[in-house]
């Protein structure tokens, strides 16, 4: 397995997965099929939905865009399928609003007949730690650490902290941290972290969200520890890593959120000319980045970093 390094924007990363479940070689040329994928239901299109981090402006406009909701903010789309990549709050100004949207779309989705459903991200897993353990010391491998402490590091609002409600905090515990849909296999983290939790995408979830359930501290940081990760597709070793997660859970084509693609593809930020003009000073993202030959979509616009926040149909169009 390849794991890319620990740059980048959140903290207490450290490498490696050692310990996880034995898993076949794949061989460098595997591609998956598709009559060996697991099927997901719904008919109508599938739609992807990037790391959103409490703007709740940009969301409703992005989706607006999407054709999925209408000016009212609710669900416009039939029978159409949304998959959000996890990571709703900090950072950005309202993450409980995130939330509350997402959870009334899921609603208001299946009774039009399609979904709306939600993958657990590291944020979450930084937000549960927090609101359950506070500053309850944990081992973080480099010192004594705390949830609170690394939440407010990575991004955390107090203003969100007082809006958590139990319903909150019970929904972001129960999302599933993986799935595939259309061929597609959707993960928030770009890493191969997932591998130590099972070997189907059912174990997987199931395994991670016993964890939660058992309300531990030292194993909710290892969680996220773990799903903090990054990079894992990303450098020479990237296509081998996306294709032994493919060869192990199903799909053809990875589709993560996590690492903002700006990061990915080390373009950086568009500069002002010599005159100061058109420059924005924001990520140049005009859209989904595919890469490992053709194996990962990134999904992370960077709207933190005021670059874009992305929902995508899937396939992806020129």
């Amino acid at each position: 397995m390849t794991q890319g390094a620990g740059e980048g924007p959140d903290v207490w990363r450290q490498g490696g997965n050692a310990g996880g479940p034995a898993v076949p070689p794949v061989p460098d040329g595997y591609t998956p099929t598709l009559p060996d994928l697991p099927v997901i239901e719904g008919t109508g299109p599938l739609y992807v939905a990037g790391d959103v981090h409490g703007y709740l402006d940009e969301l409703r406009a992005a989706l607006r865009e999407a054709g999925l909701t209408d000016a009212e903010d609710r669900w416009a789309a039939g029978n159409a399928r949304l998959w959000f990549l996890g990571d709703f709050t900090d950072r950005g100004p309202d993450g409980v609003g995130v939330i509350d949207l997402v959870m009334r779309l899921s609603a208001e989705a299946a009774a039009a007949g399609g979904y709306c459903k939600a993958l657990l991200g590291n944020h979450e897993l930084l937000l549960l730690g927090a609101s359950r353990f506070g500053d309850t010391p944990v081992d973080s491998g480099a010192g004594t650490a705390s949830f609170q402490a690394a939440w407010m590091l990575n991004g955390g609002q107090r203003t969100d902290m007082e809006r958590l409600r139990d319903h909150h905090i019970q929904w972001m515990a129960r999302l599933d941290s993986m799935a595939v849909a259309d061929g597609y296999l959707l993960l928030h983290s770009d890493t191969t972290a997932y591998l130590d939790y099972g070997s189907t995408v059912d174990d997987v979830n199931e395994a991670i969200k016993l964890a939660l359930q058992r309300s531990d501290a030292d194993e909710t940081w290892e969680l996220f520890r773990k799903f903090t990760k990054r990079f894992a597709f990303r450098d020479e070793g990237g296509p081998k890593a996306a294709r032994e997660l493919l060869a192990t859970y199903g799909g053809r084509q990875i589709v993560h959120g996590h690492s903002p693609i700006p990061y990915l593809t080390g373009e950086g930020v568009v500069e002002a000319d010599a005159d100061g003009e058109d420059g924005t000073g924001a990520p140049r993202v005009d859209g989904p980045h595919v890469y490992a030959d053709s194996l990962a979509i990134a999904m992370d616009g960077g709207v933190t970093m005021a670059g874009k926040l992305l929902v995508a149909r899937l396939p992806l169009t020129a």
